[in-house]
């Protein structure tokens, strides 16, 4: 089974687009990588997508355009998907891009993606799994993160504790170990902060390389504010966003902190930030190997600063020694869901996310009939009996 699997995440600056071959012998399915590509937003939709995002005020006339606008966008990424397939796929996985995330006392209430999944069946001619994180919501869990499903499936934990973390907007991490329930959850920012510092004060969308980062000093006070952030805390079950870590947040730390900081300074100490908080969090666990991915293992600076943290007591490796692209894991991992969906399998782990049931996720939107459904001639009149 051919599945084309796309991802946007919390960084909104484009589209991970992957194509995956999947069989089955027994116990074991084979995920045979068919290709991937990376589709970058244009700099007015990354503006139409901040624009939207909490805690900024928007109306129902932007989320809907923004919602079409997006779905045109995954449509084109779509089709990338199904060129990379080899012409032909059996059914493409939309999740959308989060744009809220509604958590309430730690409990989720709702969660909203956007990316009008019908614009994408319509281009592409096969059925299209979304909306994957609504079904673990109604079962009492997060909703996220989903990615531990793939984990879980990836990792041997036969001889120790091993942990893979994504380092996107929001740092995931998932947890593997003997005899012991798959743990995982959102740690905190991996990239969230220090591209929101990066555009307030570089003007560009990131610190490329984390070169001005690696020009700075530690700032221990800001370190010190930053960390006594209340979600570090918290026990998982637990899952965070934009809606948390955004720019007005450090514009809220730096005010309290009273003093200015040089651009350098402030980029070199939310590095820290990062790689503090998903160190202490692996230590935690009792790990002896991390495998990561996401955009923040391109960051040399982020990355050496994670190793050096964990040297001694655990080795830090990339998703690419396992066979799957470090940038493109998660369009794998949501390829892997609808692998798992479209054979009634569920694809959240409750002891993750803390449902009270494991899910079969997402919605599937058809590009005609329902799958394999024979196509019937329309009906020319309706008849109504008592």
């Amino acid at each position: 089974m051919k599945i084309v699997g796309l991802m946007s995440g919390t960084s909104y600056d484009g589209v991970d687009v992957v194509a995956a071959e999947f069989t089955r012998d027994g116990e074991t399915l084979t995920l045979r990588p068919l290709g991937h590509r990376s589709l970058d937003y244009p700099d007015d939709l990354r503006a139409e997508i901040g624009a939207l995002l909490p805690p900024a005020a928007t109306t129902i006339e932007a989320v809907c355009r923004l919602d079409n606008r997006l779905g045109e966008v995954f449509a084109e990424a779509a089709a990338a998907g199904v060129e990379l397939a080899g012409g032909t796929a059996d059914a493409v996985v939309s999740p959308g891009q989060t744009v809220f995330h509604w958590v309430e006392a730690g409990r989720v209430r709702g969660t909203l993606q956007l990316g009008a999944p019908a614009r994408v069946a319509a281009r592409v001619g096969v059925p299209v799994l979304h909306d994957l994180r609504s079904a673990d919501v109604v079962a009492g869990g997060q909703g996220a993160p989903l990615v531990p499903a793939f984990d879980a499936l990836l990792l041997d934990a036969a001889a120790a504790p091993r942990a893979a973390v994504n380092l996107g907007g929001i740092a995931n991490l998932t947890v593997v170990a003997p005899g012991a329930p798959v743990l995982g959850y959102d740690v905190g920012p991996a990239n969230a902060l220090l591209d929101a510092a990066a555009r307030r004060f570089l003007d560009r969308p990131c610190d490329l390389d984390g070169a001005r980062a690696a020009a700075g000093r530690l700032h221990p006070r800001l370190l010190g504010l930053l960390l006594d952030e209340p979600y570090y805390a918290a026990p998982a079950p637990k899952s965070t966003g934009k809606e948390l870590f955004h720019g007005g947040y450090l514009d809220a730390k730096l005010a309290a902190l009273g003093e200015p900081v040089t651009a350098d300074d402030l980029l070199a100490t939310l590095t820290e930030l990062t790689a503090r908080t998903v160190a202490d969090a692996c230590d935690r666990h009792g790990v002896t190997e991390v495998i990561a991915a996401g955009g923040g293992v391109r960051n040399p600076t982020l990355r050496a600063r994670l190793a050096a943290l964990g040297e001694g007591r655990w080795r830090l490796r990339t998703t690419d020694e396992l066979g799957v692209p470090a940038q493109a894991k998660e369009a794998y991992a949501f390829a892997l869901l609808g692998w798992l969906s479209w054979h009634g399998l569920p694809g959240a782990i409750p002891s993750v996310t803390g449902a009270s049931r494991a899910a079969v996720l997402g919605s599937w939107t058809p590009s005609g009939p329902p799958f394999a459904a024979t196509p019937a001639e329309p009906p020319r009149r309706l008849v109504v009996v008592p």
